[in-house]
């Protein structure tokens, strides 16, 4: 690999919060774009770091690659994670970065976390039926469809897919 994952610096939050938000925007998956009312969520990494880890991959030159937010359940972050689990949310690559087992790296750092929890039995997350890139990281990685954890955080869209992985 010539890259690192690590937690994310204090002044990486702008660039990672922008790199965060160029990847869903131009990928398409901000259902009403720069209007969206998930972008700013996004873009604010320093609440992010505070309330959760921002993990970040970071090349041997230093360019931020991408990023995810990981929490334990019952977390700020966490979505649809019980108490005996663990969350991610906001996988992001940079366009540049893509293929180079980046977003693989960042969800397998994130395996190794929920690993280590004390009492955490599993790992889950939600994703647009879309990020189909995504879906094929999460079953080589073993996560599995839990579709009867589907949900919709905003009336009237596409429901978020659920997948889970055993820990």
């Amino acid at each position: 690999m010539d890259f690192t994952i690590r937690a994310v610096r204090p002044e990486e939050h702008e660039e990672v919060g922008e790199l965060t938000a160029r990847a869903y925007l131009d990928d398409g998956h901000l259902t009403f774009g720069e209007d969206d009312d998930y972008l700013p969520v996004m873009r604010d990494v320093a609440r992010r770091a505070a309330e959760a880890e921002v993990l970040v991959a970071v090349g041997d030159d230093g360019t931020l690659l991408g990023a995810v937010t990981f929490t334990a359940g019952g977390g700020e972050w966490a979505d649809i994670a019980g108490p005996d689990e663990a969350e991610f949310r906001l996988l992001a690559v940079a366009r540049a970065a893509r293929g180079r087992g980046v977003g693989e790296a960042l969800v397998r750092a994130c395996v190794d976390r929920a690993r280590a929890l004390d009492g955490c039995v599993r790992l889950v997350l939600s994703t647009q039926d879309g990020m189909t890139t995504a879906h094929r990281i999460y079953r080589r990685l073993g996560f599995v469809r839990i579709p009867e954890r589907d949900w919709t955080p905003v009336p009237d869209l596409s429901p978020l897919w659920a997948f889970s992985l055993d820990v």
